[in-house]
This record gives C-alpha cells, sequence and structure tokens, in this order.
C-alpha cells in the first residue's frame, strides 16, 4: 500500500470472528492505520453513530445482523462511508446483490494483504453513495430529474422532515390526503431517500384494476392455473422485491384481497396463483388513500388490523387550499417545466391574475393547478398572464365571491352567508361542502345547526 494518503484512514471492521479481525488489525495497522473493530452488527452501529468511518470491512453472515441489512442501514444512514464486503460463503448472486445495495468491492475469505490492499485502494478512488433526494429552496427534490414536491408552507416543511426521518426505515407509511394533492410523489420521495432507491418502485392503482384479476395481477399464476393462464406469470410483488410498493387508493382493495395482503405484511412470503411453492419477500410498502379509512372500517369495507398495519406512520397531505402560499411558487415552478416542455418563453404572472388564482378553492388541488397552467400555455398566446386568461370556472367563482362584499357585515354573518352559499352550489351534500369549505363533517354539522341552516 504505497500511497497510503489516499487510502481510507477511519477504518471499521465487522466480523463475528475473533481471529478474522485481528488479522485483518494487524494488516492495517502494518500500514499506519489505526483500524477499530465491532463483533456484531449492532456493535458496528453503536460505532457509526459515535464516529466517522471512511471505510467498514463487513462480513455478510453474522448471527444478530446479517451483513446484507448492515450494510442497507449504513448507506442510508452514513453515505459518504464505503463498504467492503468480506464472506467465506462466496456466490456470485450475492456479489451481484452488494454491489447493487452499493459495496464498494467483494472479498472471499482467506484472502491475502494483497487483496485486502487492492479493494482498499480502489475503495478511496470510488464515489462515496450519493444522496438521490435533498431539501432545496422551492421544496423536496425526488431525484436527479426535475421531479420535485414543491413547497415552503410550514406544513409542507414539516411533512419534508418527516418523509427524511422516515425514508431509511422499513416501517410501512399511509399517505391521506384528497385527490390531486401528491401522494404518489410523496411515495416516490420515501423511496428515493431509502436504501432500497436502486431497486424497482412499483405503484398499483387499486381502483383501475379489475377485481377478478387483481389477485393474478398482485401475486402472479403459474400456467394453467385458470382459464387463459397460457403462461407462468410474475406478479407486481415479485416484481418489486428488494424494492418498493405503492398502493394508491389502497381502500378500493376487496376484503379477501386485504386478508391475503395482511398474510404478506406478516410474513413476508406469498404463493403465485395456482402454485404451492412459496417466494420470500423482501420489499417496502406505501399506501395512499384520499377517503377516510376509519370510515370504511366502521362500514365494514377496511380491515381495521390491516390498518394498523399499514400506518405505522402516516402522512397526511393538505389541499391547496390550506397552503395558499405554495400557490405563487407552484404557478412559478410549473409555468417554467411546462414552457420549456412546449419549448415557449416563460410568461408573466399579473398581481391581479396571482390574487384570483390564490383565492380559487382548488378542488382538484396540485394536478388541477398543473392542469390549468398547461391550458393557458397552450390557448393564450401572451408574455403576460391576466385575469382575462384565466379560465372561466375560476374568473366565475371570483365574481361569485364579490357577492360578499356588497355591504359590510360581521364575519359571523358572512360565514353564514358563504356555508349557505357553498351547501346551495353542492346541492346539500355535506361531506362536498366541508371539503370546499376546508373544515371536516362534523365541524359544518355543528355550524348548520348553529346558523339554522335547513
Amino acid at each position: 500500500m504505497k500511497d497510503t494518503e489516499k487510502s481510507p484512514q477511519q477504518i471499521l471492521i465487522v466480523d463475528d470472528e475473533a481471529v478474522v479481525r485481528n488479522g485483518i488489525s494487524r494488516a492495517l495497522m502494518s500500514k499506519g492505520m489505526i483500524p477499530q473493530s465491532a463483533a456484531s452488527g449492532k456493535a458496528a452501529l453503536a460505532c457509526l453513530r459515535n464516529q466517522s468511518f471512511d471505510l467498514v470491512l463487513l462480513d455478510i453472515r453474522m448471527p444478530d445482523m446479517d451483513g446484507i441489512t448492515l450494510l442497507k442501514q449504513i448507506h442510508a444512514r452514513y453515505p459518504e462511508t464505503r463498504v467492503i464486503m468480506i464472506t467465506g460463503y462466496p456466490s456470485i448472486d450475492s456479489a451481484v446483490h452488494c454491489t447493487k445495495l452499493g459495496a464498494s468491492d467483494y472479498l472471499v475469505k482467506p484472502f491475502n494483504l494483497d487483496d485486502l490492499e487492492a479493494a482498499l485502494k480502489k475503495a478511496s478512488v470510488a464515489p462515496a453513495q450519493p444522496k438521490r433526494s435533498a431539501a432545496c429552496g422551492n421544496g423536496l427534490k425526488i431525484d436527479s430529474t426535475e421531479k420535485l414536491i414543491v413547497g415552503q408552507s410550514r406544513p409542507m416543511k414539516k411533512i419534508f422532515e418527516k418523509i427524511l426521518k422516515v425514508a431509511p426505515t422499513d416501517s410501512t407509511v399511509l399517505i391521506t390526503g384528497e385527490s390531486g394533492t401528491g401522494k404518489e410523489l410523496v411515495a416516490q420521495a420515501i423511496h428515493a431517500n431509502s436504501h432500497r432507491r436502486d431497486n424497482e418502485f412499483v405503484a398499483v392503482d387499486c381502483s383501475s384494476l379489475v377485481e377478478s384479476l387483481l389477485e393474478s395481477e398482485l401475486f402472479g399464476h403459474v400456467k394453467g392455473s385458470f382459464t387463459g393462464a397460457h403462461q407462468t406469470k410474475h406478479g407486481f410483488f415479485e416484481l418489486a422485491n428488494h424494492g418498493t410498493f405503492f398502493f394508491d387508493e389502497v381502500a378500493n382493495l376487496s376484503l379477501k384481497i386485504q386478508a391475503k395482503l395482511l398474510r404478506v405484511i406478516q410474513e413476508r412470503e406469498f404463493m403465485k396463483v395456482g402454485d404451492q411453492k412459496k417466494i420470500n419477500l423482501d420489499i417496502r410498502i406505501i399506501s395512499a388513500s384520499n377517503s377516510e379509512l376509519s370510515e370504511s372500517i366502521q362500514k365494514g369495507s377496511f380491515r381495521e388490523d390491516l390498518y394498523y398495519r399499514l400506518s405505522v406512520v402516516p402522512i397526511h397531505l393538505p389541499p391547496l387550499r390550506e397552503r395558499v402560499e405554495d400557490i405563487p411558487l407552484l404557478i412559478g415552478h410549473f409555468l417554467d417545466k411546462l414552457s420549456r416542455k412546449m419549448k415557449k418563453p416563460v410568461p408573466e404572472v399579473s398581481p391581479d391574475a396571482m390574487d384570483v388564482m390564490r383565492e380559487y378553492a382548488w378542488p382538484g388541488n396540485v394536478r388541477e393547478l398543473e392542469h390549468t397552467m398547461e391550458r393557458i400555455l397552450i390557448l393564450e398566446d401572451t408574455d403576460v398572464i391576466r385575469v382575462r386568461n384565466l379560465p372561466s370556472f375560476i374568473t366565475r367563482r371570483q365574481r361569485e365571491l364579490q357577492m360578499f362584499s356588497e355591504e359590510p357585515v360581521t364575519l359571523e354573518e358572512l360565514e353564514n352567508r358563504y356555508i349557505r352559499f357553498v351547501l346551495k352550489k353542492t346541492k346539500g351534500k355535506k361531506t362536498e361542502a366541508a371539503n370546499v369549505l376546508g373544515i371536516n363533517r362534523k365541524t359544518l354539522a355543528a355550524k348548520i345547526k348553529k346558523y339554522g341552516i335547513h
């Protein structure tokens, strides 16, 4: 090891065999390094918490925590630390898997000093594991592309913090929020910040799959298992193995599929339709719903035990009307992105037009806002977006709201009028009216009683 200054200096040796730890330590000390040792995965994590290491030499087979599990945790928590895997039970699959998870090299025991020196030199020039997502001025980056969860409001900053805390773990996450609030983007951000980021992110919209085919789509099937099964098929679970599985609109799963999903979460294995062979499963499950699952549980259409399994970490996305301060930021983001896509100059937005869009309720949330910006760019040939360039459904709502400023009234009277106005527009549908008003149904019922609205 002639070029010692380029070699990692702070080295941690993790192996349950004392003879291996001592042998590697002596070899490293003979080259002027001062390594530390840990006899288990738990002891290694304790060392990493207390000190920064350039490199970890990590045994794959250990009793309390295997090396693969520890490798994932190191790259999730300490992305700047390189890892060299060592094993006495080599296999091509194991070597490939370790490399995919970010290991710099793979040494087979017993190895000689030349092999160790070569691995250390390789690790010293290898790039550290990059962080794929990061908070930025406009929000949270999802990956190296332009995907971004835009927001600077207090509610969104709290959500970003939660994403970055839960991402390195394997805990199940339940994301709730109205349609169009960006639930799948949050799931992608969690995956991109996890140790599974180099593996598949598989998203399934439970509302778009035919119930009769859902079981086969999720679990796969073997040839001849049912009419039309002309060949063996891999299901979504198998495709997502070692990655992240995202259930969108999970409330639409039938009770039969819910029971099977619960078993998958508990046992971490499944069988293809028509097969008796069990397949081990290593996935992170994230779910999303735009409905109150508690109501579905009360109706008997959703299993309570599955709900508690899925919602270990709940994340609720607020509707756009509850984070109005993010609207100008989102408009700027969408205009910039869409203008580049359409090869058009980015238009400005007049203060009056911005005020109108800030006051609009956006029932379709961020998705509706993006589609509105796209429509304006396609249909309006202007350098400045003014009120007259906005779609009529936005400006009509603005004109309707002006009825409340015709004469000075108390805030209580204004609330009374507006609740009556919204109930009239929603044809008395209380749940829909509560969504527009930004309050829950119970609060709306209390206000209806207070104002004697029939």
